[in-house]
């Protein structure tokens, strides 16, 4: 493995603080804070899983069409039909945020249309693009029923216990997230009384961990939410919002953040904003993609597979 900025032979401490994939389509699992492959995405799926599987896509961006690339309903596409040939059925789907580019009814509708064809149930979070509208309407209408406050809420599957969380409200200097005093205050009502040994996924559009303030790229009450989730034994925290696969161990916390099917993003620092980054027409769809979540009874961790729709 290779970190952006190291040379091969990463030492295992800077494996453990950040990986970040290349998208080679190889499924990964941690145990006592040690990755190890459990080899190609293929071959993963053939296999057939005993415990519970989940799909992330994040960042459809609905509605985008400047030359970082002109057909984002058609990548969306792309994305679902693989999961709708996936050979091991997922229980359901988790969206990260950024459903749509500009909130508008008729974008929200275009990625209903294209979502459901996968055939599955999903649960989703906004992000930022996905509360534009002047009334904040269009989303809640469609998802916010059941939640609490701007869209947070929780459920069980499989004895794990997911937790939505909106971070996108009130965004702070820099465009760093927001959760706010009234959802932490749900969360840690949320979290009382659950036996520690439950594992847990946090799923909200920026990332919880700072990546890169200097883009907005983290929350700023993060770290409060983190607090909450220490005493338990196994904690994934997934996120969308930067476009790129990067991943951080820290403890019993697995942070991990999904490609966008619409458009990348440079890597932090690498250019001097974020925002869609052109890339050669026959590289843009290795740099696109989904994430499959594996949950074996008795694993430490939650096994993710990364899948670019191309290569």
């Amino acid at each position: 493995m290779t970190h952006r900025d190291e040379e091969p032979g990463v030492s295992r401490r800077r494996v453990l603080e950040c990986m970040t994939w290349a998208g080679t389509g190889v499924l990964w699992t941690v145990t006592g804070g040690v990755p190890r492959s459990l080899g190609l995405v293929d071959q993963a799926l053939a296999a057939g899983s005993t415990g519970l599987t989940f799909l992330q896509i994040s960042d459809s961006h609905i509605g985008f069409d400047k030359p970082a690339n002109p057909n984002a309903k058609g990548t969306l596409e792309e994305a679902i039909g693989k999961i709708s040939a996936m050979p091991t059925r997922p229980s359901f789907m988790i969206h990260t945020g950024d459903i749509t580019h500009l909130s508008k009814a008729a974008e929200f509708d275009d990625a209903e249309r294209i979502i459901s064809q996968a055939k599955l149930d999903v649960h989703y979070v906004p992000g930022e693009h996905d509360f534009i509208d002047e009334e904040v309407k269009f989303y809640r209408e469609r998802y916010g029923r059941g939640t609490r406050g701007a869209g947070w809420y929780s459920f069980d599957a499989n004895g794990v216990h997911f937790i939505g969380l909106v971070n996108v409200v009130d965004l702070k200097a820099g465009g760093l997230g927001n959760l706010g005093a009234e959802q932490l205050e749900w969360l840690e009502d949320d979290l009382k009384g659950r036996s520690k040994s439950t594992p847990v996924v946090v799923f909200a559009h920026i990332p919880l961990w700072t990546v890169y303030p200097t883009w907005g790229w983290g929350t700023e009450d993060g770290a409060r939410a983190l607090d909450y989730l220490k005493g338990f034994g196994s904690v994934t925290v997934l996120n969308g919002h930067i476009h790129q696969v990067m991943q951080k161990v820290e403890g019993n916390v697995t942070f991990h953040t999904a490609r966008s099917t619409a458009f990348p993003q440079p890597a932090p620092g690498t250019a001097p904003s974020p925002g869609p980054m052109k890339v050669a027409d026959d590289r843009l769809r290795s740099l696109l993609g989904i994430a499959s979540i594996d949950f074996k009874p008795g694993n430490e961790r939650l096994a993710i597979i990364d899948t670019p729709l191309q290569g």
